[in-house]
């Protein structure tokens, strides 16, 4: 019996057991059925494994998911020991891994506050080493954050459909008990926003190892929203989540507010916005309408921060303008684009690749989102002296104040960030 099959027993084995109570004339209230976890045709390997994955989240998380109100995860029953047993024979000849709590509280020191690499919404990450001498990044889902556990389910489902060089790995998670972990692979550097934002490490980041991450965080996204077997829309693209490993390659991370749509789907909508703003598009701000432009227009937020180090938002202002997009924009109208450059950069950059790379980062930022260009534009313009790029028009968000309490920074990194954020509509000039 594999996983699949236990799955599905399992669900079958509790609709037995649920009994309906007879109402008015032996009338019983009609229910949705059991939740089919997979399909009735063969499957793939591939698919099959995604499948899995989708019911191995649901299966774990669905005791708390359907009681509103708790917080505290039941101790795993018999059922689901069985499934995480057949879970670990399944995968065991994939990349990831079903780790013992013992194991990870060995790597930790038992989570020790040397280990602690700092706290976030999830909750507090730890740094750990194996005791093959693999250093991994642990993310331990703390018991009260309903918004964690949202997240660690996203991230389960993603395993079997995200394999990329520009994306930080999953090697695995941990679940025993209450305990819920997701286990990474440990990036060295830290995140992007503590080299870009700090004038000393800015000066570590010459032009060629800039422009080498704008194009790896490019590659990613196009990956995300068209390679990958489905597409997939991050939702919460910044400096912070983009980690470096030791060669300074760019790794998207956090993925817990993603969103995966069909190859037929365009674009959704929800009431419930997420990610940071200053990074949000307009239309998803407004309306709560997202789709692939959505992460193109962080992208090029993110672009404009990477060539000036500066952030997008904060308790400053760029001449007559409070943010990032406004001022360079004004900057590129006068021709004076090389001003947006980071001081740390000197004169020692390639004035032609740079304003292409302002150019492209503007394109990106335009209020319409029919005006934006896809990843494979991106790439393509960014890649290449002989593409005719259209003028940019003014960006959004070009006369809105964006504020922030907090500094952000990488879950991984070791400091936090604050998701206390406004915009403020600044009186028009």
């Amino acid at each position: 019996m594999d996983l699949t099959v236990a799955v599905s027993a399992m669900f079958a084995r509790r609709e037995q057991q649920q009994r309906w109570p007879v109402d008015r004339g032996d009338r019983r209230p009609r229910r949705r059925a059991p939740p089919r976890l997979l399909g009735m045709f063969p499957l793939d390997q591939e698919a099959k494994k995604e499948r899995c994955a989708r019911a191995f989240a649901d299966t774990l998380l669905a005791p708390m998911l359907h009681c509103p109100g708790t917080v505290s995860v039941p101790t795993m029953s018999m059922e689901m020991e069985q499934v995480l047993k057949l879970w670990r024979i399944e995968e065991s000849g994939s990349e990831f891994s079903l780790y013992d709590f013992d194991q990870i509280a060995d790597a930790t020191d038992n989570f020790s506050d040397a280990c602690k690499l700092g706290q976030g919404g999830f909750g507090p990450v730890y740094k750990g080493q194996l005791p093959d001498g693999l250093e991994i990044a642990i993310k331990r889902l703390s018991s009260c954050s309903v918004q964690g556990l949202m997240e660690f389910k996203t991230e389960i489902q993603l395993i079997a459909k995200l394999q990329h060089t520009n994306l930080v790995r999953l090697l695995g998670c941990c679940v025993q008990a209450d305990e819920k972990m997701l286990i990474y692979e440990y990036m060295h550097n830290k995140s992007l926003d503590c080299f870009i934002f700090d004038t000393e490490k800015g000066a570590m980041l010459n032009w060629d190892k800039r422009f080498r991450i704008i194009d790896g965080i490019a590659q990613g996204l196009l990956y995300l929203h068209k390679h990958s077997r489905l597409r997939v829309i991050h939702r919460d693209l910044k400096a912070s989540n983009i980690l470096l490993d030791r060669e300074m390659n760019p790794k998207i991370s956090d993925f817990g507010m993603a969103r995966i749509f069909c190859s037929n789907v365009t674009e959704a909508n929800t009431t419930r916005v997420v990610g940071t703003h200053g990074y949000i598009a307009p239309e998803y701000a407004s309306e709560g309408l997202f789709s692939i432009k959505s992460d193109v227009f962080s992208f090029g937020v993110l672009l404009l921060e990477i060539i000036s180090g500066k952030r997008t938002a904060g308790f400053y202002q760029y001449g007559k303008f409070f943010n990032l997009t406004g001022y360079a924009y004004q900057l590129w109208q006068e021709g004076q684009w090389h001003e947006l450059v980071d001081q740390a950069l000197g004169e020692d950059f390639p004035a032609m690749e740079v304003m292409k790379c302002v150019q492209v980062a503007l394109l990106c930022v335009q209020d319409s989102a029919d005006d934006r260009p896809n990843m494979s534009d991106v790439i393509a313009m960014l890649g290449s002296e002989g593409v005719t790029m259209p003028e940019p028009r003014q960006p959004a968000y070009f006369n809105v104040r964006i504020s922030s309490l907090a500094v952000s920074s990488s879950s991984f990194g070791e400091s936090y960030c604050m998701s206390n954020v406004t915009l403020m509509e600044e009186d028009g000039r």
